[in-house]
């Protein structure tokens, strides 16, 4: 991230006016750990005056590699976020029933451990527990509600395997979903307890009986894809809940593969992308793709 300096300022003034949620300290991390350029030279000294039309790049952090190694695929890591590559057959937070782990529990000691107990993390979205991909997380409270507080403004997008043949190559489904006191997500007439729900797709491959798609989410509602794809008529693979075939075991193949956000102390545009896993469409054992 690039900007041009206005006027004679020092370096750490110039930081802590252009990024208000950093910290003194943080900033002066910043400098001292390599992240920041003055007209493309390293800058390890943040009282030096820079000049009107001087440019002062923040560079970001990629990963941080520490002692401990992260226990799933860390995508990206720096001061402020951390993003993850989750496996299906976990909870994102709060599962009692693999001897009371979560993704958000394993994570959480790797950052604790590595910071020596000066960093935490917060869940900022969710995957079910069959999904598969790209989890979002902050390291304080403020950046988890900042993030939220943009959540509409984030870009996600999903592999979904589905039984049956959409209709046409892309298109919208667009429905008020509302959840049922059996937990089951339905869409319903518009009123108030409904919330809208609106699920983009484009057809990336046909079989006779399945379909690959690229899901874009414009919302992002409970179950929203899972509920949208079986009124179709084309329930994701494995996804018993809402209609699919019960001779498949019970791992929903949707992946979150892409996920864009701005940082929220830098306000780089950040892109993930997760590759889908091998076994994606893989339908039962001895396949080498979906039939």
């Amino acid at each position: 991230m690039k900007i041009i300096s206005k006027e004679r300022i020092s370096l750490i003034e110039f930081l802590l006016t252009q990024f208000d949620a950093a910290s003194k300290t943080t900033v002066k991390k910043w400098v001292a750990h390599g992240n920041i350029k003055v007209n493309g030279t390293l800058e390890t000294n943040p009282a030096v005056l820079i000049n009107p039309g001087d440019d002062v790049e923040y560079t970001r952090q990629t990963f941080r590699p520490g002692k401990i190694k992260p226990p799933y695929p860390v995508v990206f890591e720096d001061d402020y976020i951390l993003v993850a590559e989750k496996p299906a057959g976990l909870l994102t937070i709060g599962d009692r029933g693999l001897g009371g782990t979560s993704f958000y529990q394993q994570l959480a000691g790797y950052v604790k451990g590595n910071s020596r107990g000066k960093e935490r993390i917060f869940v900022v979205h969710r995957l079910d527990r069959e999904v598969s991909g790209l989890l979002l997380f902050a390291k304080s409270e403020t950046l988890q509600a900042k993030i939220k507080d943009h959540w509409a403004e984030v870009k996600k997008r999903y592999y979904a395997l589905v039984e049956g043949q959409p209709e046409n190559d892309k298109g919208t489904v667009r429905s008020w979903l509302v959840e049922g006191s059996d937990q089951k997500v339905r869409s319903v007439k518009e009123s108030e307890d409904a919330k809208l729900a609106i699920t983009h797709y484009r057809v990336m491959d046909r079989t006779p009986e399945y379909a690959l798609l690229e899901v874009d989410l414009e919302t992002g509602r409970k179950n929203q894809i899972r509920v949208h794809l079986s009124e179709m008529g084309c329930p994701v693979v494995g996804d018993r809940r809402y209609g699919a075939d019960a001779r498949y075991e019970r791992r929903i193949r949707l992946h979150a593969f892409y996920l864009s956000l701005r940082h929220p102390v830098t306000d780089q545009v950040l892109e993930f992308k997760s590759k889908m896993p091998k076994s994606f469409l893989v339908l039962k054992p001895g396949d080498e793709k979906y039939k």
